[in-house]
């Protein structure tokens, strides 16, 4: 019989830290029983391959759903997936692609059937995925595709960034700055605004929460002398999301929204472009930032931070932002 309680852990690019992350995930929920359980999708040769090479004596278990909690204590359970995945550290290889994406669908499927209660992603490497046929902008757009498969229906994935200090939605993501004006309109404002309120709500157990929006131009375009963004599109938006019953604020320049004091004026802030949301909070929580996506049928959490080819395999890589990710997927599933 399958655990609801468990989480499913993808194992990422096989050649950047997802795998030698797991192994030290492993290794702390061994040592501290407050932590969550999980179950690894990955290639049960590549996990061994990699253990022995950073001189670590974890047993690795090929198991299925319904039997990795059991197993936890001795092994680290892994359900094998069907693509080798061969992951020299540092050395990417598009081969190793169909691995890599066959982890994140059966980790869908399992949470999508009641098998695990959420999915907690390692890091993948969109360029690499992109030269093998992948047909995604990235890790976001395509969970919100696996659940379209899934459920059935449509559904808008939103990336919210979360640290106890500080909570950040980009509201464009992985688009060319140039690009990100010209995709700015007022709908995807409000849509974007809506869902990041409803699961603070139900998910985050905020009762009322609290939407600062930060504006695109320099001193939030200064009345539209420097752009006329804040005047003809989040300003209205704002008044859309306030007629919604959404506590609403803004548009603020960005240079003044992420202060000590500024921050406990809201509970999540709206962002206008990826490094405007992406930079304070890595420089507030580099190491314990946790990338949630929001907006889906099943709770999906990441660590803050990219495939990091250049220090994979040489056991140096910081493990505290996957721990934080697989404690925080334990905590929203459970609300």
């Amino acid at each position: 019989m399958s655990d609801a309680r468990l989480l499913a852990l993808t194992q990422g690019d096989p050649s950047g830290i997802g795998p030698e992350l797991a192994l030290a995930a492993y290794e702390a929920a061994r040592a501290d029983a407050t932590l969550p359980r999980f179950a690894l999708l990955a290639d049960p040769d590549l996990m061994a391959r990699r253990a022995g090479a950073l001189g670590k004596s974890i047993r690795i278990a090929e198991c299925d759903a319904g039997s990795a909690a059991r197993i936890f204590g001795e092994a680290l359970p892994v359900l094998p997936l069907r693509a080798r995945a061969m992951g020299e550290p540092g050395c990417p290889d598009p081969a190793d692609a169909a691995a890599t994406i066959e982890s994140i669908e059966r980790a869908v499927a399992l949470v999508a059937g009641g098998q695990a209660g959420a999915i907690v992603t390692n890091p993948i490497a969109k360029e690499v995925l992109y030269r093998a046929g992948f047909a995604h902008p990235g890790h976001t757009e395509f969970l919100g595709e696996l659940a379209r498969r899934h459920m059935s229906r449509e559904f808008r994935a939103v990336m919210m960034l979360w640290a106890e200090e500080l909570a950040v939605v980009p509201v464009t993501i992985h688009v060319a700055l140039a690009e990100a004006p010209r995709l700015l309109t007022r709908e995807l404002l409000v849509e974007t605004g809506l869902i990041v309120a409803a699961d603070l709500r139900a998910r985050f157990g905020v009762a009322a929460p609290r939407v600062a929006l930060s504006g695109l131009n320099p001193h939030a375009g200064e009345g539209g002398t420097i752009g006329r963004e804040e005047v003809d599109v989040i300003a209205p938006a704002i008044a859309d999301l306030v007629a919604a019953g959404i506590n609403a604020k803004g548009p603020y320049p960005a240079d003044t929204l992420f202060h000590t004091a500024a921050r406990q004026t809201y509970d999540a802030a709206l962002c206008m472009t990826h490094d405007q949301a992406l930079i304070p909070i890595k420089t507030l929580a580099f190491d314990r930032a946790v990338n949630v996506t929001l907006g889906l049928p099943f709770v999906r959490t990441s660590p803050d931070h990219g495939t990091a080819f250049d220090i994979a395999g040489k056991g140096v890589a910081n493990p505290r932002s996957l721990i934080e990710a697989l404690r925080l997927a334990a905590r929203l599933a459970g609300a």
